[in-house]
């Protein structure tokens, strides 16, 4: 059997402090793979925090950007060197003169492979990426990226599943959106995260509830079933400017099954053992080679109906279907 252990991790990001963030990623480093974890993913943005960004002036964000060759990027790709083990971080990058939403992995051979959300919202002056990101590992298994909204929309993970990606990481900052949408999730109430000392418990239900796992659930396993290939989901969990993220962080096999979870609505890391052997037989993977891209050139046109991703994540306006 071949295998790869993994973990994903779920931690509160200090906002604006990548000093702060970059320690309790070493932290939590350690903690994975003294577990055994040959890979780890954390959260978007992990060192730097999120949602407060929407608020900074394009100016500030240009202060607070680096580049993949900058200090935080290559201090966990020594970090990677010295476990002997991949490690996966958000991070806001310029590029070019531009601001990206960008995930950096780490590995031990000293390659550092970024990824640049495809779909950014979070401000006006953070750029789209324009490129889908897999690539070989010195385990012999090929690793794509998704940022969180990537992985909505299910011609990324199928463009990435047809790139030789069998291990996905999916890192994101959700759980505890306003969602535009009816049936869509909502917030976390604040006071149930500031009593969670006293209330562990009501917080756990929250976090387990439909704002949290239960929207997970409606998609996460189909896009690893469908696709065949595992899913490295993190999360951050707690405070995230005026929103409670739920954490969820989970593993999932190419049969959309999940190999493990935490419920703690706190720091965690979360490990499993993934059998690469599943992966060639998986039904996603069957199913794929019955494709028909004669088909599908439907999928490359557009409707008129497209939005920029900020405004399609804000558009408040029902779709119109022909």
């Amino acid at each position: 059997m071949t295998t790869l252990r993994s973990a994903v991790v779920q931690f509160e990001a200090v906002p604006d402090r990548p000093d702060l963030n970059l320690a309790t990623v070493t932290r939590l480093a350690r903690q994975a793979v003294s577990g055994g974890a040959q890979l780890v993913a954390f959260p978007e943005m992990c060192l730097l925090g999120y949602w407060h960004l929407r608020r900074h002036t394009a100016d500030r964000l240009r202060e607070l950007a680096e580049p993949a060759t900058g200090p935080s990027v290559t201090k966990v790709g020594e970090l990677a060197q010295e476990l002997n083990a991949g490690l996966g971080v958000g991070f806001l990058e310029v590029a070019d003169g531009l601001l990206f939403n960008s995930y950096a992995v780490c590995l031990p051979d000293g390659a550092i492979h970024v990824h640049r959300k495809l779909h950014a919202f979070e401000h006006e002056a953070i750029s789209s990426g324009s490129a889908f990101t897999v690539f070989d590992t010195p385990w012999q298994v090929r690793v794509g990226v998704l940022i969180c909204w990537d992985n909505n929309l299910t011609e990324n993970v199928r463009a990435t599943a047809l790139l030789g990606a069998t291990v996905l990481l999916a890192p994101h900052q959700t759980g505890g959106t306003d969602s535009r949408s009816p049936h869509g999730m909502k917030p976390i109430p604040q006071h149930l995260w500031d009593d969670r000392a006293a209330n562990p418990a009501a917080l756990e239900a929250a976090f387990n509830g439909p704002n949290g796992r239960g929207w997970l659930m409606r998609w996460l396993p189909s896009r690893a079933h469908d696709n065949g290939l595992f899913v490295l989901f993190s999360n951050g969990v707690g405070q995230d400017d005026d929103e409670i993220r739920t954490g969820n962080a989970m593993i999932l096999d190419p049969y959309g099954r999940i190999l493990a979870e935490t419920p703690a609505p706190a720091e965690a890391v979360v490990l499993a053992e993934l059998d690469l052997d599943l992966v060639p037989m998986a039904t996603g993977r069957r199913w794929m080679r019955g494709r028909r891209p004669e088909l599908y050139g439907i999928l490359t046109e557009r409707t008129g109906e497209e939005l920029n991703p900020r405004e399609a994540r804000f558009s408040t306006d029902p779709v119109e279907l022909s």
